[in-house]
């Protein structure tokens, strides 16, 4: 019954699983330690649901960021100018 209690009252270890469920897998005794505990804590079920739309958020940032550098490129004039500055630098 000792951990069970430390399970249900526990919101770090929770907050701990949430976010490592983010990156991969929990162990079965991982999972139903943190379903016990969302079942009953309604401020780690609201982290929960704030972690998942933060790790979409950051994901979709991510894969849009990707897709602008591939199309991205400088301009010419920029190029040339941002040489001649390095190779006015290196001549001093």
């Amino acid at each position: 019954m000792n951990h069970l209690k430390r399970v249900i009252y526990n919101c770090k270890q929770a907050t701990l699983l949430i976010e490592k469920r983010q990156i991969k897998s929990l162990s079965f005794r991982e999972t139903i330690e943190l379903r016990i505990h969302l079942a009953g804590c309604s401020m780690c079920q609201l982290y929960n649901k704030q972690s998942q739309v933060i790790h979409q958020m950051v994901l979709q940032l991510f894969h849009d960021t990707e897709q602008q550098a591939s199309t991205l490129s400088l301009d010419e004039n920029f190029k040339k100018e941002l040489q001649d500055r390095i190779e006015e630098e290196l001549n001093k």
